[in-house]
């Protein structure tokens, strides 16, 4: 088997920047964030029923 010197899954490195991130910006951030995505999927269904879509 080959050896893995170093390096990482891209799943180890995408888990790796969440928690850096979660460390960094905290509980929050995650709260605002979520909030803001949810706002614009509400958005987008509205603009959406009103074209007729």
């Amino acid at each position: 088997m080959a050896e893995n010197k170093g390096k990482m899954t891209v799943s180890e490195a995408g888990q790796k920047g969440g928690i850096t991130v979660r460390n960094k910006y905290g509980h929050e951030f995650y709260e605002e964030i979520g909030h803001k995505g949810g706002q614009k999927v509400k958005k987008l269904i509205e603009e959406g029923k009103r074209s007729g879509g």
